[in-house]
């Protein structure tokens, strides 16, 4: 049975998985093809490249917004994080550390950055089903991207005290969010898995500052997404699990476990958007064949 595991040493991410299964051998054309289908084309570029991460050669994929946003004050940053971004020197928020935010605030950001959004990009839960459901994918992308949609609005609901029904996406209804979770899907299965399993998830320590106050890591609807996840202990201080990458994990992984037994065909590593002293931020995604 063809079997992707999820390593996630150093957390998981929507672009760390896109990055990942990029560089493992999925083709990213035929991706921003078929992601022409959700007609929001016009709203974004894709780009991905090579980079090296404390020694490690992996794949860094980003999201670029066609409209730039407005170069607001910053609702989060905290000086325990290291930003890195490959195209720029200033400063750079990690994908999705904006998840808790209300739908009316914004991040600030380089004009390269993959954490780019405006009030354009709010999407409700209902309409963001409607573009998946309009847009023609086969059968198994449609209902991976669906329920992980599904997963993080429930979890965003209960924090929020809101009916799915009434859930209004800040973070995750950003394009590139959207963006991050499909393509996700089509990457999958362009190659073919049958199979999904994961490493527990580390979530990071320490605390992320927003508007609302000081939350400590994990944040609230990242927690309540990995209900039922083991998740790891980790003495980074810095959030490595986002609400999409532990919501693709928590979806699609059949069981939480070390290194199954497997022949193994390809490897990728995706990079994250930060950098640490002594340990190199990526994913790694293993495929193979298991008896």
């Amino acid at each position: 049975m063809r079997t992707l595991y999820f390593d996630c040493f150093s957390g998981i991410s929507g672009d760390m998985v896109i990055g990942a299964l990029i560089d493992a051998g999925a083709d990213p054309f035929q991706m921003e093809e078929e992601l022409k289908k959700l007609n929001i084309a016009e709203e974004y570029t894709l780009s991905w490249e090579k980079v090296v991460k404390n020694g490690i050669a992996s794949t860094k994929f980003d999201v670029i917004l066609s409209r730039k946003p407005e170069r607001l004050h910053e609702h989060i940053h905290s000086h325990e994080y290291h930003h890195e971004h490959s195209h720029s020197n200033d400063h750079s928020y990690d994908h999705e550390q904006s998840h808790i935010l209300d739908h009316n605030e914004h991040s600030h950001s380089n004009s390269y950055s993959h954490e780019h959004h405006d009030h354009h990009d709010h999407r409700t839960y209902k309409q963001i089903v409607e573009i998946i459901n309009e847009a023609n994918f086969n059968a198994s992308v449609k209902n991976m991207s669906l329920a992980i949609f599904k997963k993080i609005g429930e979890a965003e609901g209960h924090i929020h005290g809101l009916p799915l029904e009434k859930v209004h996406f800040h973070e995750v209804g950003a394009v590139d969010s959207i963006i991050d979770i499909i393509g996700a899907a089509i990457l999958i299965n362009q190659l073919g898995v049958q199979s999904v399993l994961s490493s527990a998830i580390p979530t990071g320590s320490g605390h992320i500052h927003i508007d609302h106050g000081i939350y400590p890591v994990p944040a609230p609807a990242t927690l309540e997404i990995l209900k039922g996840v083991p998740i790891a202990a980790s003495d980074i201080r810095s959030e490595l699990a986002t609400p999409t990458g532990a919501a693709i994990a928590a979806v699609l992984a059949e069981s939480f476990c070390p290194l199954p037994t497997m022949t193994v065909e390809s490897i990728g590593y995706g990079a994250g958007t930060k950098t640490f002293k002594n340990h190199p931020n990526v994913l790694r995604i293993i495929i193979g064949e298991m008896q």
